[in-house]
């Protein structure tokens, strides 16, 4: 049964926004909308429409206004052909202010025009006064209304596109992610992969948004693996675990004994054994019997260790 909640999304490449249609029962995916925002009216494409509705953010649903007409398509058009020129006079003011620690990335009208904003970045951790750069442009565009919006690096990698720094043609962020998950250093040293900061590091200074993409498989990987340093006995003798391959199922053994001189040797999972519980057996199999305390063995522990003497 429909819930009545859509998924809208405003830019290609963006995040999903869910608003109530219970204006339009019958909207379907693939068409344009006009829904109200936190940021006044706003044009989007319906990606998705929902079975069961989830939980409701606080303050309620916002709504759905109406379908977009193909007016409002070309008015949408219209607009984001201006935005160009709307960003240069940005930039060109914040020149005249001396914002040197201000970047203005882009700037975004709606689809009426009505509302123009503009997203910066800045690389100073205080708070930056852009009152002036906000009144100017309000008086370069009188009838519409100016927001200044500060976006991250990631955000600004987004807009700006670009090769990533492993080469492939269109950076992740804006090839398909619609979300900045967070990425940890742990993250790369549980995938083996090294700590030098230009194979971590993405064209946006961050930590790169793939190290995510694996993470959780070769966490999972690592369960059924033994750890590094840890004892094993392997076909070839005793060894030490020095590294690990977990996406092949298989581990990197310094073999100490049977051989003139240590060597590393490969094994898959199944062709190694834990030292330590091989010996804990061992030692069982060899002690005396403690199940009979002030009585004699019947349980042929003592005739089986008889016979091995």
């Amino acid at each position: 049964m429909n819930s009545n909640i859509i998924g809208v999304r405003f830019t290609k490449i963006g995040k999903i926004y869910h608003f109530d249609s219970k204006t339009l029962p019958d909207v379907q995916k693939g068409e344009h909308v006009i829904v109200d925002t936190a940021r006044g009216k706003h044009l989007g494409e319906v990606i998705q429409v929902l079975e069961e509705a989830p939980p409701q953010p606080e303050g309620g649903w916002k709504s759905v206004e109406r379908r977009a007409t193909p007016r409002d398509l070309l008015l949408q058009q219209s607009w984001q052909a201006k935005q160009t020129e709307a960003m240069i006079n940005c930039r060109a003011r914040a020149s005249e202010l001396r914002l040197k620690e201000v970047k203005i990335v882009t700037a975004e009208y709606n689809y009426d025009g009505s509302r123009l904003a503009f997203l910066f970045s800045t690389e100073s951790e205080e708070k930056v006064d852009l009152k002036s750069l906000k009144k100017d442009m309000q008086q370069i565009y009188p009838s519409t209304q100016i927001e200044m919006r500060q976006i991250g690096p990631r955000d600004v990698a987004k807009f700006l596109g670009g090769m990533g720094a492993c080469g492939i043609e269109t950076r992740c962020c804006s090839q398909f992610l619609t979300d900045f998950s967070p990425i940890s250093i742990k993250m790369a040293k549980e995938q083996g992969i090294s700590l030098t900061p230009n194979e971590i590091t993405g064209m946006c200074g961050r930590l790169r948004c793939c190290l995510i993409y694996e993470y959780e498989q070769y966490v999972e990987a690592r369960k059924s693996l033994p750890k590094r340093n840890k004892r094993v006995v392997t076909p070839k003798g005793e060894g030490k675990v020095i590294d690990l391959i977990p996406m092949s199922d298989k581990v990197v053994v310094l073999i100490e004994s049977g051989t003139d001189r240590p060597q590393h040797m490969t094994f898959s999972r199944e062709e190694i054994e834990p030292w330590d519980e091989l010996e804990a057996l061992k030692r069982k199999s060899q002690a005396p019997c403690d199940r009979h305390e002030g009585g004699g063995c019947t349980c042929g522990k003592a005739k089986k260790q008889e016979n091995r003497n």
